[in-house]
């Protein structure tokens, strides 16, 4: 138990008890004075009911204040709630952003190949064009050189 309740219950506790021993005196009808006004009462009644009164309002404020600060609470946890969406949108927009950048950047990339291999396929072909024009001049001149030996036979 919080030891605010307990100083608390212990006061109330003992104002109870002393009420009740002392009910006779409490009871006991005296001159009370409110300045310009004077009447016979019990002042021990009196200053009992009102240490009960202020007492219900204590517990009203603080069941008041309880309930505002539940409120805000409750408030803040909204607005919180609303930021945190905020922010996951925010953070899927750029996942989304992310993703788009990382996919035109595959394909630039995937063109850059593409053009790289076709270049060096075109380069290649060239390549297997001058061989085989090589080749041909090579056995042109053979069957010249052939064409031209004398014959023995």
């Amino acid at each position: 138990m919080n030891p605010r309740t307990l100083v608390l219950l212990l006061t109330v506790a003992l104002i109870t008890v002393l009420a009740v021993f002392n009910w006779n005196a409490l009871a006991t009808p005296s001159e009370v004075s409110l300045g310009l006004l004077s009447f016979e009462a019990p002042l021990g009644v009196l200053m009992l009911g009102l240490t009960v009164l202020l007492g219900i309002f204590f517990v009203a404020y603080v069941l008041s204040l309880q309930g505002s600060v539940l409120l805000e609470t409750r408030r803040h946890a909204k607005e919180m709630q609303a930021q945190r969406e905020l922010a996951d949108k925010a953070e899927a927009s750029r996942f989304t952003e992310l993703r788009a950048f990382v996919q035109s950047q595959q394909v630039q990339s995937q063109e850059a190949f593409m053009a790289r291999l076709d270049a060096l396929e075109t380069h290649l072909m060239a390549r297997a064009q001058e061989s085989d024009n090589s080749a041909a001049a090579y056995i042109g001149q053979l069957e010249q050189q052939i064409g031209r030996a004398p014959r023995q036979g």
